[in-house]
């Protein structure tokens, strides 16, 4: 196993290239996004449903880091089939969904994203969520802060640290959703707030929810994918929230199994 680790000087260095190539890919997807005739869609072994746009984002993504960080490996949802055998070996790798929320996409209701994540020892470390249609990207280096950047009211972008907000006694607690996938258990959960405001959103939208401070819980008992939390997770930890996996020892992100269980993201 290589032992490389990048410093944090690095990361901070590489974060606005790693935002620069999301929304690159974004743009990439929003190209077949705007097409006016349908978009064809293919399913893949799981059933989980794949367009040309997935596959653009994939490859332009690929490219992008194979420039930047030749010797990081790579795993992405379009590119998955690397054996543990292999990926057990992986001290430092990329954690990428090219296209997170491709039933958003499909829907065309603007709630799919970008997906980019840097793990090490079995941690992210670093990520980003580009919202092509929103044109949103948050990010995030632990230990130095979350931020999303957006059109200002002049369509300037902004730049601006955000960060997870406790819910305040005596008010709803906000709590996000998906909006394509049900969730059995989740009335449950609504259960134990007497006071609450759901939210439904797709994609890992739901993650920069809580890490603007615009929801307060994220409980996902639905299935999904390593690639599909990896930014999400740095982003809402290094704004001040805290995830928890049902059922998992030790690092979260090196493991042979890529579905994830159970997790909780909280303020």
């Amino acid at each position: 196993m290589t032992s490389y680790t990048p410093t944090q000087q690095q990361l901070s260095q590489w974060l606005p290239q790693i935002c620069h190539i999301a929304v690159a890919a974004g743009e990439a997807i929003l190209a077949i996004y705007h097409q006016p005739q349908a978009v064809a869609v293919q399913h893949k072994a799981d059933d989980s449903p794949l367009t040309a746009a997935d596959l653009a984002a994939h490859q332009l993504i690929m490219r992008e880091l194979a420039l930047l960080t030749p010797d990081i490996p790579v795993l992405s949802e379009e590119a998955a089939d690397i054996p543990w055998s292999v990926r057990q070996h992986w001290h430092c790798y990329w954690l990428v969904d090219p296209l997170d929320g491709t039933k958003e996409f499909i829907k065309r209701n603007g709630e799919f994203t970008v997906n980019i994540a840097l793990i090490v020892a079995g941690e992210p470390v670093l990520g980003v969520i580009h919202a092509p249609v929103l044109q949103k990207t948050y990010s995030a280096v632990l230990g130095l802060g979350a931020f999303v950047a957006e059109l200002d009211a002049l369509g300037q972008q902004q730049t601006r640290p955000i960060h997870a907000q406790k819910a305040v006694a005596g008010e709803p607690v906000k709590i996000v959703g998906s909006r394509s996938h049900a969730q059995p258990g989740m009335d449950a959960v609504l259960a134990k707030y007497p006071q609450h405001e759901l939210l439904a959103v797709g994609s890992s939208l739901k993650f920069c929810l809580v890490a603007e401070g615009c929801a307060h819980l994220y409980p996902r008992l639905g299935p999904t994918m390593l690639w599909d939390t990896g930014a999400g997770h740095v982003i809402a930890v290094a704004a001040g929230a805290s995830v928890s996996y049902d059922g998992i020892e030790g690092p979260a992100y090196q493991r042979e199994e890529l579905r994830n269980g159970h997790f909780t993201v909280q303020a």
